[in-house]
C-alpha cells in the first residue's frame, strides 16, 4: 500500500525518486530497452507521481536531469517541473489508481518485444527467471496516449496483482511497446529487461529448433519446475 509521508520526508523521497528516474532512463536506453520514439517512466511517492516529460527520448535521448522529471498529483495536475506532461501518462496515472500495490511503471520500446508487439503475440517464458512473470499477454489495440489504452492496459493487468506486489507484472500494447508496473523502479527495470532477454531468445531458439520444438521445451520447463517444487 501506498507510505504516507509527511513534508520533509515526502520532499526528500520525491527527489530521490526524480534522481533515480533520471538514470532508469539512461540505462533503458543504453541497453536498448527503449529508444527515442517514445517511453515513459514513473514513481509514486505518497500522493503524487514523478513521470518523464514528454520528448525525452527524441529530443533529449534520455540524458534527464533529476529536475526534468515532473511531478504531478493522481488526476495529473503538474505540481513541480517545466515541460509537457508524457503523452502516456493517462495510463500511469490510471494504473497507480486501480493498483496500488504499485509504486513504479516503465513503458517503453525493447527491441526484441517490439518484434511480438508488430506480430501481436504474446510473449510466453522460456527461462526460469522469467517463469515468475507468466505469459504477458497483448491487449486489444487501442491510438497511443488513448483513454481506451489505459482502460486496456489495466484490465490485462487485473488479477496480477501479487505479481506485482512481489516484483512486476506486465502487458504488450500491440504496435506500440510493454507497459511494466511493480512494486519499485528497481524491480520494474529488472523485469523489462528480464522480459526483452526472454523475448530475443524465443526468437532465436525458434530459428534454431524451430517453433513446435520450442512450445515443447517450454512445456517442460514448466513441468520440470512444477515439479521441483
Amino acid at each position: 500500500m501506498t507510505e504516507v509521508l509527511a513534508a520533509p520526508a515526502l520532499s526528500e523521497a520525491v527527489e530521490r525518486a526524480r534522481a533515480h528516474i533520471a538514470e532508469i532512463g539512461r540505462l533503458l536506453y543504453e541497453r536498448r530497452l527503449t529508444d527515442t520514439a517514445g517511453g515513459n517512466i514513473s514513481v509514486r511517492v505518497g500522493d503524487v507521481v514523478c513521470l518523464t516529460p514528454r520528448y525525452s527520448g527524441s529530443k533529449r535521448r534520455w540524458r534527464l536531469q533529476p529536475e526534468d522529471v515532473l511531478v504531478v498529483d493522481l488526476g495529473g495536475n503538474k505540481l513541480i517541473g517545466e515541460g509537457e506532461l508524457s503523452r502516456e501518462s493517462k495510463v500511469h496515472l490510471r494504473l497507480y489508481r486501480d493498483f496500488p500495490e504499485g509504486q513504479a511503471v516503465i513503458h517503453a520500446h525493447p527491441q526484441h518485444v517490439l518484434v511480438f508487439a508488430v506480430a501481436r503475440q504474446p510473449i510466453p517464458p522460456v527461462l526460469e527467471s522469467t517463469l515468475k512473470f507468466g505469459v504477458i499477454p497483448v491487449i486489444p489495440f487501442a491510438p497511443a496516449h488513448s483513454a481506451a489504452l489505459a482502460d486496456h492496459v489495466a484490465a490485462a493487468l487485473r488479477g496480477q496483482e501479487a505479481r506485482i506486489l512481489k516484483q512486476a507484472a506486465a502487458v504488450i500494447a500491440p504496435w506500440h511497446g510493454i507497459f511494466c508496473i511493480g512494486k519499485d523502479l528497481d524491480a520494474v527495470f529488472d523485469a523489462v529487461e528480464r522480459i526483452d532477454t526472454n523475448a530475443r531468445l524465443i526468437l532465436q531458439a525458434r530459428a534454431l529448433i524451430g517453433a513446435e520444438l520450442l512450445a515443447r521445451e517450454q512445456a517442460a520447463l514448466v513441468d520440470a519446475v512444477n515439479t521441483a517444487r
